[in-house]
């Protein structure tokens, strides 16, 4: 019976993360596509770079000063008591507001992004700012919920990897449909032919986006259960003014949170111009799919071997390893050109660690739970857990920008062909697309060795003794 109770859970949380994944590769990735291809796509091309620009940089001065409230959420949600815990309300209400969120952000305001644009970019910056909180409240809620299902590190590893897996097919899982499914709605919607896409297939694509990610979270409010322990219940209520300086005390945490940043940063930055590479580097959009396919393989075997190699050579070990392995992948990206099987190898080696690195990270900072409540006295679940969050949110705002500027600077918008790419053009692309990203790789691991110690047998340690003083 408790198995069976087990595998609900593990099945539910896994199935809410592939929702919340496609959601979050869709807004953090694909929609810059959308922007760029589709929405100002009139003949004025300095009115199209203009407002392109205008959307991006709203998206970014949004998600940055919407960043620093992330904290405050975390808060609220640990806060919050209801006799369905304090997840899921926020859960149901986040997903709901933010599916519809999405929805109405991949369309043009009923013409208003031509025709009336700066009224279109107060619509805009209203509905994202919307989104983005409400999506910001299931982030944290999910994601928060990690260390209330268990306080045993060898079980939120298998929680862990089992999210991640969801997580993994869900984010690849959007790679594999995106071209595909648009074309389709495309196709249904407006009349096209062939592979042309149109406004309206991005928005039909959208729509069973936000409706994945909605059912995804009603599963995981349906399919799970906190666990009730000694720890978990030496909590009381965290003020708001506080929250900064709960976050700011954890010197393991923020040390982390430095180097996963850099890490984010680096991998969003490549994988948002993958696309574009195939579109505009290498002329084979369609081909865009297999990518898709490969990596939702390898990000599954990726995930099912994680708690094999934390049993045999520790998260340390993954994490820096897996960033060795990402530079490898870049490295071979550069010489790749487009040649279709080296640049598939070269994505290969980039993404595979990448689940990995992710998984690493997001154990280390929910052991951090434990080492916080150890130094202050009290225990802060979602404030704790809405750091990470946190920062794939500004990870993603930032490489927005970074996308958007490669766009321009290198001639990828509107009806570009390849044969539009310029040579200079294409060394300032993968000046963004490569160069700038291995630099924050290799930072992002040096910070990592000299100053993370929170250790899998330091974490025993800590949740040993915390038993100790509460018992």
């Amino acid at each position: 019976m408790k198995k069976l109770k087990d595998v609900k859970q593990y099945s539910s949380y896994a199935f809410g993360a592939f929702g919340h994944d496609a959601f979050y590769a869709t807004l953090s990735t694909y929609f810059m596509m959308f922007v760029t291809s589709q929405l100002f796509d009139t003949k004025n091309a300095g009115f199209n770079s203009k407002m392109i620009a205008y959307v991006t940089y709203t998206m970014m001065v949004i998600r940055i000063v919407e960043i620093a409230f992330d904290p405050l959420i975390g808060g609220v949600v640990d806060n919050t008591r209801t006799r369905w815990g304090k997840f899921k309300p926020w859960l149901l209400a986040g997903s709901i507001i933010s599916s519809v969120g999405l929805a109405m952000i991949f369309t043009n305001f009923g013409g208003l992004a031509t025709s009336s644009p700066y009224l279109y970019l107060v619509l805009f910056a209203i509905v994202f700012v919307t989104l983005d909180i409400f999506y910001s409240f299931k982030d944290i809620s999910f994601w928060s919920m990690l260390p209330a299902l268990s306080v045993d590190s060898e079980k939120r590893t298998k929680f862990g990897a089992i999210a991640r897996f969801g997580s993994t097919l869900g984010a690849q899982g959007v790679i594999i449909v995106i071209v595909p499914m648009v074309v389709f709605f495309s196709q249904l919607f407006s009349g096209s032919h062939g592979s042309e896409q149109t406004s309206a297939g991005w928005f039909g694509f959208a729509v069973v986006i936000g409706l994945v990610s909605f059912l995804g979270a009603l599963a995981t409010i349906l399919g799970t259960k906190e666990e009730k322990s000694a720890i978990r219940e030496n909590t009381e209520k965290v003020r708001l003014r506080d929250v900064f300086s709960v976050i700011g005390k954890n010197d393991q945490l923020m040390w982390l949170s430095l180097s996963y940043f850099l890490f984010a940063f680096s991998y969003v930055i490549t994988n948002s111009l993958l696309l574009y590479y195939f579109r505009y580097v290498m002329g084979r959009a369609a081909a865009f799919s297999t990518v898709g396919v490969i990596t939702a393989i390898l990000g599954i075997v990726s995930v099912a071997l994680f708690p094999t190699l934390v049993a045999l050579i520790h998260r340390r070990a993954i994490y820096l390893g897996g960033i060795a392995m990402m530079m490898l992948g870049y490295i071979l990206f550069l010489f790749a050109g487009s040649n279709l099987v080296v640049v598939l190898i070269a994505v290969g080696l980039f993404f595979f660690p990448y689940p990995l690195v992710f998984l690493a990270a997001l154990m280390t900072i929910t052991d951090s739970v434990e080492y916080g409540q150890l130094k202050s006295g009290t225990r802060n679940e979602s404030v704790t857990l809405a750091v990470r969050p946190l920062l794939d949110k500004l990870a993603g705002a930032f490489a927005n920008g970074v996308v958007v500027t490669a766009a321009i600077h290198a001639g990828m918008t509107g009806n570009a062909k390849p044969s539009d790419i310029t040579n200079a053009g294409l060394l300032q692309f993968k000046m963004y697309m490569f160069f700038i990203p291995m630099a924050l790789l290799v930072i992002s691991a040096l910070i990592f060795m000299a100053k993370i110690k929170l250790t899998e047998a330091k974490h025993a340690e800590i949740v040993s003794e915390l038993e100790r003083k509460l018992d």
